[in-house]
């Protein structure tokens, strides 16, 4: 069987944490922020972690 093909646009998205957890930037950052609060913004630069239920699916997509 051949080798699984990392999604390119997944692993410009997505890191692993040396635990094995997968970040990922949040979302609502790029624009129209002028409408948005300076605490909203303050708290999209973190990065997060991905959902259990989507852990899966994105490990598979970046080759872990």
């Amino acid at each position: 069987m051949p080798k699984m093909k990392t999604h390119r646009g997944a692993a410009k998205r997505f890191r692993t944490t040396g635990r094995g957890k997968i970040k990922r930037r949040k979302a609502y950052k790029s624009h129209i922020l002028a409408k948005k609060t300076r605490k909203r913004k303050r708290g999209l630069r973190k990065p997060t972690l991905v959902a259990a239920a989507d852990k899966k699916r994105v490990k598979r997509m970046i080759g872990q």
